[in-house]
């Protein structure tokens, strides 16, 4: 069988292994660290864009192909490792209408049902939990959720049972060509031949083909989150508030999320984005403050000019591809992201049009 390499660890990384395994390729999953436990880990499973109507239409493409195929997907997970996901069907609610006409003309183009809600009784029957005060939101009943630490966890028992060799731990650090195709990885631990290589590695990703001729704009984005130990049905709903956001799991801790952080390799947490993003929470669901915060992480994001990943083939190496910048929707993209990329690599009917990620002109 023909050998195949994935850089990259996380849902991007594992996704593309499991599709490449199921065709009869024999994968390779290298991570630099652990497996599962960068952005992918860190980010709150919300299997929607935070304001869709923001991001370009091969967003969109991306993002409705997942949600369409997440719930057969996360139930064939559960049936082959036992750990299911949590699919969740929560709705997500916008207490911040200000662009809602541009969010609204988009429902319309895209055919999503986005309804405006009028009245603080109408918002508060919604989602009981919302604070007082809020006369007007957006609520999009369709909207579900993973569990990532779940997701992740059943993934990798995925990828044992399809016999994928995962080995954590190992850099790669830059790539052996020859006439323009790809030879082999270069890594601390020595040259690892490949027929075929996908850089999966995030927010990694731009420093590891900088120098392959590739100008690839992702970049690391922190992103702080801190997790409420609360009790199950204190909220219903998902909902955001002026770019914070609050998601409810099953066994009722709350997810509260995210920072916009411009500090490079740094994942260090502070005291201040810890008090804001709890000021955040109570302003938008008071009973939070009876309750302890769990855990508080960050995690960094490949950031993009645009949020459009890159997924392709280089343009100047035949035979390594690339899935990276997803910024803070890898979750809702990646499941898309992650077939594309394998069609391409095994000359498949590609499920998209791939030219709006093409990597050659997506930069």
């Amino acid at each position: 069988m023909a050998r195949t390499i994935v850089i990259g660890g996380g849902i991007i990384g594992m996704f593309t292994a499991r599709e490449l395994a199921l065709a009869g390729r024999s994968v390779v999953l290298l991570e630099r660290g652990a497996l599962g436990r960068e952005s992918s880990w860190a980010g709150g499973g919300i299997l929607s864009p935070l304001h869709p109507w923001r991001y370009p239409g091969a967003v969109t493409q991306l993002a409705r192909w997942g949600q369409q195929h997440y719930p057969v997907f996360c139930r064939e997970l559960a049936q082959n490792t036992g750990i299911d996901p949590q699919w969740t069907r929560s709705g997500l609610l916008w207490l911040s209408t200000e662009a809602k006409a541009e969010a609204l003309a988009w429902s319309e183009r895209e055919g999503y049902d986005l309804a405006l809600l009028q009245g603080e009784d109408a918002v508060r029957e919604c989602e009981p939990a919302v604070a007082a005060g809020f006369g007007e939101a957006l609520f999009m009943g369709a909207v579900a959720q993973v569990r990532n630490p779940r997701l992740l966890q059943a993934a990798r028992a995925e990828l044992l049972r399809l016999e994928v060799e995962i080995r954590e731990s190992v850099e790669v650090q830059g790539f052996v060509t020859r006439g323009g195709h790809l030879q082999a990885l270069l890594t601390a631990q020595g040259e690892l031949a490949a027929e075929q290589a996908l850089v999966a590695s995030g927010a990694w990703a731009g420093r590891l083909l900088a120098d392959t001729g590739l100008t690839l704009p992702v970049h690391p984005v922190r992103g702080q989150m801190v997790l409420f130990k609360a009790e199950p049905d204190l909220l219903q709903r998902m909902v955001l508030h002026q770019d914070r956001y609050v998601i409810p799991r099953r066994d009722g801790r709350v997810l509260v999320g995210s920072t916009v952080e411009d500090t490079g390799f740094e994942k260090q947490t502070t005291q201040e984005a810890l008090a804001e993003l709890k000021a955040a929470a109570y302003a938008m669901v008071p009973a939070l403050e009876r309750f302890p915060v769990e855990h508080h992480w960050a995690g960094l994001r490949p950031g993009s000019p645009t949020g459009v990943p890159y997924v392709g083939e280089h343009p100047h190496i035949r035979g390594l591809f690339v899935n990276a910048g997803h910024y803070r929707n890898g979750v809702v993209l990646g499941l898309a992201s992650t077939r594309l990329a394998a069609d391409l690599m095994l000359g498949r009917p590609p499920i998209l049009d791939p030219a709006p990620y093409a990597p050659a002109t997506n930069v």
